[in-house]
């Protein structure tokens, strides 16, 4: 009886061992800080509405977001898209009202989701069910400093905004190779149309 009681005792110590060792780490997935971010490539979709400039580029594979995040967003069935507003001059534009949707080449739309949805649904694609609450905090608060305001008036003196807008996809699958991408923002004078691939 004596050795089964070491061998759990063992197990025990191994798993409280290693429990201990991930509780240290900071985050679920080592997460890029948005300084970081590459420039917005040469090719987005581009559309100037008079006051404000949008432009916008779909993150289409795996290494992008790999290398942003260190998780498959389209494994998710999520697709983010790096949208970037350029003042060109005049009052504050008040965008709370911003509606954004996304359509493919089927004619099916991808609906618009908040981070804390996508952060649930990256955890579901990746398995993770047992975390340090702690991490999952600090992961939340890392994926969430790349997330496109839309609730702050845009001003002149802040002249560009940029962020990710995360789109899942319309039967929550993985992500392969969309086409036909186009965004539309309504709520302005003038909508705006980004044929994105």
């Amino acid at each position: 009886m004596l050795p089964s009681f070491r061998i759990a005792a063992s197990l025990a110590l191994f798993l409280f061992a290693a429990l201990s060792g991930a509780s240290c780490t900071n985050s679920l997935f080592k997460v890029k800080p948005p300084s970081e971010m590459s420039a917005m490539p040469a090719t987005a979709a581009s559309m100037n509405v008079g006051s404000v400039t949008f432009r916008a580029a779909p993150l289409l594979t795996d290494e992008q977001t790999q290398e942003l995040f260190e998780s498959n967003l389209q494994l998710a069935g999520l697709l983010p898209v790096r949208l970037e507003m350029a003042h060109n001059g005049g009052e504050a534009i008040e965008i709370k009202k911003l509606r954004l949707k996304l359509v493919d080449g089927s004619g099916a739309t991808w609906k618009m989701i908040s981070s804390k949805k996508a952060i649930s649904r990256i955890m579901d694609a990746n398995g993770i069910k047992l975390y340090n609450p702690n991490a999952r905090q600090t992961f939340e608060k890392e994926f969430r400093a790349y997330e496109f305001d839309l609730k702050t008036p845009f001003a002149n003196a802040e002249r560009k905004r940029q962020g990710l807008i995360i789109f899942q996809s319309p039967k929550k699958d993985p992500v392969t190779s969309p086409k036909g991408l186009v965004l539309s923002i309504v709520g302005l004078a003038q909508p705006v149309t980004l044929n994105l691939n």
